[in-house]
């Protein structure tokens, strides 16, 4: 247990800085009081949220998963469109984005948090977190095992091939991996990756070096802006044990996945904006 819970604090490390340069897409530098305004209410609204889910910790989590959940499918189905775009390819209708978006959202949350395995682990995490689910935990499982299984054969169904194998290969993940790291895999090395790689034509400098061919460069602008927030986040993450050993002395995972959590309402609200242009079909 204790080294998944090392692997999942690296994985979960490794995706925080594509959330950390919204301030970069979401809005120009000038004016600076729009800027600084901004930024503000960015920080502002992840303070908040972390309160509140130190505070009320079931409810705050399960909120929380809920939010995930929808902002991981239609962030990656988001992808998907603008790939299928930049390949001269037709966007994908909706029905194909929902079908896609839904269960791939709820895979890599649901079931993990779902399984007899992440008991230990939520409890180890933090003991409020063990029974989050109640007497639901087969309800959920069956039920996102359903929707999954409705949504491959409509992707099948509308010739969404590619979606239909992501989505497979997210259905594996999420009931092959152990729960801790199937959740933190998903978010450090897949969500994270593709948001990532979504930011380079929206980064002046990302974008000269992708269009000379220097991938490794393009994907280093993309992350380098937002690499401050790795080392904010660990710094706050411990001062939260220190302050507070009560809600957060559980240890670093947990006050990191509440400081990762409290970002991603901000973070979500940033980038719905890009994400519906996205999703929306040409005619």
């Amino acid at each position: 247990m204790t080294g998944q819970i090392v692997a999942a604090l690296i994985a979960l490390t490794l995706g925080i800085p594509h959330g950390a340069i919204d301030h970069l897409i979401a809005l120009p530098r000038n004016p600076r009081n729009r800027f600084v305004g901004f930024i503000l209410g960015y920080t502002a609204i992840a303070i908040l949220s972390a309160v509140a889910i130190a505070q009320w910790n079931l409810i705050g989590f399960r909120l929380v998963l809920v939010m995930s959940a929808l902002h991981f499918g239609f962030g990656d189905a988001s992808y998907e469109n603008e790939w299928q775009e930049f390949a001269g390819h037709k966007k994908f209708n909706l029905v194909s984005v929902c079908a896609y978006a839904i269960p791939s959202g709820l895979l890599p949350v649901m079931l993990p948090l779902t399984d007899h395995r992440s008991i230990s682990a939520l409890h180890r995490i933090h003991p409020a977190l063990s029974q989050w689910a109640g007497s639901y935990s087969h309800l959920i499982r069956g039920s996102v095992l359903t929707l999954a299984l409705c949504g491959f054969i409509g992707l099948l169904f509308n010739k969404a091939y590619r979606m239909s194998i992501d989505l497979v290969l997210i259905a594996l993940l999420s009931l092959i991996a152990p729960p801790l790291l199937c959740f933190a895999f998903y978010f450090g090395c897949w969500h994270a990756l593709r948001h990532t790689a979504r930011l380079v034509p929206k980064l002046e400098s990302a974008r000269i070096a992708a269009m000379s061919d220097d991938l490794t460069g393009a994907y280093r602008r993309g992350i380098v802006p937002g690499a401050y927030a790795v080392i904010g986040t660990l710094v706050i993450a411990c001062a939260l044990m220190i302050w507070d050993a009560h809600q957060f002395g559980s240890g670093l995972l947990w006050s990191t996945l509440v400081i990762v959590w409290a970002l991603t309402v901000p973070h979500m609200l940033t980038t719905a904006s890009f994400d519906r242009k996205a999703l929306q079909s040409r005619a």
